[in-house]
């Protein structure tokens, strides 16, 4: 009886349609997919080559005892106008992004003369550019006459006084993002300081306090930032204009009002006196 009973579900089994006989199929294993790695922002990685990043100043500062010597001599002179600390000492140390194309150092601390005029460039910084754009990090300080000339700097580059400070921003930006930021607090706090602004490739951004000017503006960005304003302007600007003559019209002349004052900023505090040379007017200086 049960060889019929087993006989009779193989003919019912082979007169079901295929179709309606239900197959599990065997388990198969998956492709693995993996999610894309993120890529790291790092924006200094452009600009820093083996040699100028922390190990290659740790090796350039263990390398001779003037090194040494010279560092904490520089330290000290941040500390006592109150501008230490704004970057890591190493930072503002590095030289030109091609020193080793040009034969140079990647790092040298200037002389002594020189000091005074990263002062201001620094309060600046630290007082109105980190709060705009969030942290950056130096890439590019002082140059000698030597090394500026073969990294291509201009012949009187605030870079060889050490008034110009090279950086990138630390924060996801883009470019237009930092212009106009950069811009806006320029033509803040700009004239008081003498600040230059210019800009490279990519996020690299220059800031002097040696002269109020700008350069390398992204054209859309740059028609919405105030105009630079010459010395010789200065008389008219925020002046009403001249009422029109009553023989002529009776209608009053708009006026144009000045730029707001910005009344919650402190008094700027000078560094100490400067020995550089005033720039020329015809070119932006690198």
């Amino acid at each position: 009886m049960p060889k019929m009973r087993s006989f009779s579900i193989l003919l019912l089994l082979a007169a079901t349609p295929a179709s309606a006989q239900v197959v599990t199929p065997a388990p198969t294993v998956g492709k693995m997919v993996y999610a894309p790695t993120p890529a790291v922002w790092n924006p200094v990685g452009d600009y820093i080559a083996i040699g100028q990043d922390e190990p290659g100043y740790r090796n350039w500062f263990a390398a001779t005892t003037a090194h040494a010597t010279a560092v904490k001599s520089f330290n000290a002179y941040l500390e006592q106008y109150e501008v230490g600390g704004v970057f890591p000492t190493w930072q503002l140390l590095r030289t030109a992004t091609s020193w080793q194309k040009c034969g140079g150092a990647p790092f040298e601390v200037p002389p002594t003369s020189e000091w005074p005029h990263i002062v201001q460039t620094l309060r600046y910084v630290r007082d109105y550019v980190i709060p705009a754009v969030g942290p950056v990090e130096p890439v590019s300080a002082y140059r000698n006459p030597l090394l500026n000339a073969c990294a291509g700097g201009a012949p009187e580059s605030a870079h060889k006084h050490y008034s110009a400070i090279d950086m990138v921003p630390l924060r996801p930006t883009t470019r237009e993002q930092l212009m106009r930021k950069l811009c806006a607090v320029q033509a803040r706090r700009g004239p008081d300081y003498q600040v230059g602004l210019g800009f490279y490739a990519f996020l690299r951004f220059h800031v002097d306090t040696t002269k109020y000017r700008r350069w390398n503006m992204d054209p859309a960005v740059a028609s919405l930032c105030p105009p630079i304003v010459k010395p010789g302007d200065l008389a008219t600007v925020g002046q009403p204009l001249q009422a029109a003559s009553s023989t002529t019209s009776s209608t009053a002349v708009p006026t144009v009002s000045a730029a707001p004052v910005d009344t919650a900023t402190p008094k700027v505090v000078y560094a100490p006196p400067s020995t550089a040379p005033s720039m020329p007017d015809s070119q932006p200086q690198h």
